[in-house]
């Protein structure tokens, strides 16, 4: 037998020889960061922080620059025309913008959905609270990525429940609050046209309109449309907009 001299050095072991060392696998190259800046882009929303809204840079803009970013929530009666003005002036807005109904939410509920037209119960109350709170994240999301957003609702001045507080406390204090409040007459038209759980009774819509008329005195923009197109009321909105990013207003 054949035997290595003393002090001799030992070949070296071949993966997969006998009596050698098992082969190691490659290594894995470690998973991609999850919703960071450098996988995806989109900046995260710290969890239950709110965003504040920027304030605009002093001085005059420059022609053409982009407006800056706004969490506006366009309040009114059924029949208003809120989602409509809502959709137009977030299409044709020179900066990106989103549109969020909080009825379009509601209604993401199929089985068990709570009917406005049936009336307020525990279950509707339970239902309009959950689509707020979505909407308020949906909304501070999309401001911490630099887009701005308009958000519909018929918020009542006089119910805390279906009250601006909680609109506030979801989306942040930097929310403009605008109501749209044209005539019963018109009002009770635009209903007509409606369809679906979107249409109300003439007797619900004359309640709801004159429950609204409790925002006059609150300090609150009020736009009259009545006799305004789309295309007139969102530029209306437009420079409420604009005066309150010059002038802040406390509400």
């Amino acid at each position: 037998m054949h035997h290595q001299p003393h002090g001799a050095p030992h070949p070296p072991h071949r993966p997969g020889h006998p009596g050698g060392p098992a082969p190691r696998p490659p290594a894995s190259p470690a998973p991609p960061p999850v919703d960071s800046v450098e996988s995806t882009g989109h900046i995260r929303l710290p969890a239950g922080g709110l965003v504040p809204l920027p304030s605009p840079p002093p001085g005059p803009q420059p022609v053409g620059a982009p407006p800056p970013t706004v969490a506006v929530l366009l309040i009114g009666p059924a029949g208003a025309g809120k989602t409509t003005v809502a959709r137009y002036w977030a299409d044709t807005r020179r900066s990106p913008t989103a549109h969020i109904s909080l009825d379009d939410v509601r209604e993401w509920v199929r089985a068990g959905f709570s009917d406005p037209r049936a009336g307020w119960t525990d279950q509707s109350e339970a239902q309009y609270r959950l689509a707020r709170r979505t909407c308020g994240f949906a909304a501070r999301n999309y401001l911490a990525n630099g887009i701005s957003c308009i958000l519909d609702d018929a918020v009542f001045p006089d119910r805390p429940v279906v009250g601006l507080g909680g609109w506030k406390r979801h989306v942040g204090p930097g929310l403009l609050p605008v109501v749209l409040l044209p005539g019963l007459d018109v009002v009770l038209e635009r209903n007509a046209a409606r369809s679906g759980t979107r249409r109300l009774a003439d007797e619900e819509v004359a309640r709801i309109h004159g429950r609204m008329a409790g925002w006059y005195g609150s300090g609150l923009p009020i736009l009259d449309n009545s006799h305004q197109d789309v295309v007139t009321t969102a530029r209306m909105l437009d420079d409420v907009v604009a005066r309150s990013l010059m002038s802040p207003p406390r509400w």
